[in-house]
């Protein structure tokens, strides 16, 4: 076994497309929509076998939260965590992937973070080990292998009255985009969310525009991304990015004007959404995270009231510098502060 850094993508489709344990954020496809952004050019981490099968796989992307200050607040993410053989081969091929990773990395970056979008309890020894440290962190999931009559029923009463109001009134329509100039329109709902969260002291940083650019270039042909948009009388109200791959749906970004609000737009996206997977065989539509500590209750119940329920497959982090993650901490929360109060004005 040796760890590479690059893979023939033959080769990498062939490990991800068999697994069983797969996501989206695996994929070749995805790699290389980080690769064409703006962001720092994402890493990619594999052991092969000497007929060069993949027996483990990382792909992380870079974020950096302050530009201005790169050093103190860049971190890997993988979105898709860790992949790696199902038999014993494959646990020892993943002990040396973290081995060699930590040993090139330490010191480079304040800390990596994979976010689990299964349970990993096969290998979290392995993780835990080489000093990825297990935190709590619950993903929210809506089962599709049903019915829509099914599926709306699970939703809280007043959000089947807004859908089912809303579906007799014709006021709002969902369109997927399927031209790159509608992009401006989408990408318009997508900062005005980023700016009405940072308003609320909920800062983070919006995604720049080639993001979205190179994922609708690489993913949308193959039917593994949708761009909708939703219109409430002509006017653009709502918008989504869902990542399709397997048996999964992901919900991915999102914006919202909310001076369409009334009009429930939101929930008719959801709907369209849901609705679109049960009917073409999808099995899953992963929400996302439910958040940490106080957030916890704002964004479970949002997402509950869709029928979303809470699986807890984690996160786990690897700190490269501790000393530099204490100044992050601090740092960052001081100017999340004078972000929100300057978006007052």
């Amino acid at each position: 076994m040796k760890v590479v850094r690059s893979l023939e993508e033959r080769n990498w489709r062939r490990f991800v497309d068999s697994h069983p344990a797969s996501n989206v954020f695996h994929t070749p496809e995805m790699f290389r929509v980080f690769s064409r952004t703006k962001m720092p050019p994402p890493t990619l981490w594999a052991v092969v076998d000497d007929d060069a099968s993949v027996l483990a796989l990382l792909s992380l992307a870079q974020i950096t939260l302050i530009n201005l200050l790169r050093r103190l607040t860049t971190r890997a993410v993988s979105y898709g965590s860790v992949l790696c053989d199902t038999g014993p081969k494959g646990r020892d091929a993943l002990a040396l992937l973290l081995q060699e990773y930590v040993r090139q990395v330490d010191g480079s970056l304040l800390e990596t973070e994979l976010r689990n979008q299964t349970n990993l309890e096969r290998v979290q020894p392995i993780l835990q080990q080489h000093g990825f440290v297990y935190e709590d962190y619950p993903v929210m999931m809506i089962p599709l292998d049903q019915s829509p009559e099914q599926v709306l029923e699970r939703m809280s009463k007043n959000t089947r009255w807004k859908i089912r109001k809303g579906l007799r009134d014709k006021q709002v329509e969902i369109k997927e985009i399927s031209e790159k100039d509608d992009l401006d329109s989408w990408y318009t709902l997508v900062q005005m969310n980023y700016a009405f969260h940072t308003k609320r002291g909920e800062y983070a940083p919006l995604p720049d525009r080639s993001l979205f650019e190179a994922t609708f270039e690489e993913m949308t042909p193959k039917g593994m991304a949708k761009f909708l948009l939703g219109y409430v009388d002509g006017e653009a109200a709502v918008c989504s990015l869902e990542l399709v791959y397997g048996a999964i749906i992901h919900g991915w970004y999102a914006g919202m004007d909310r001076k369409y609000g009334r009009y429930n737009p939101g929930e008719l996206l959801m709907w369209h959404i849901l609705k679109w997977g049960v009917e073409n065989g999808y099995r899953m539509y992963n929400f996302g995270g439910a958040g940490r500590g106080g957030e916890q209750d704002g964004l479970r119940h949002f997402k509950a009231k869709f029928g979303a329920s809470a699986v807890c497959s984690g996160r786990n982090t690897y700190v490269h510098s501790p000393p530099l993650l204490g100044l992050n901490s601090l740092g960052f929360d001081a100017y999340r502060y004078l972000k929100a109060l300057l978006s007052r004005f």
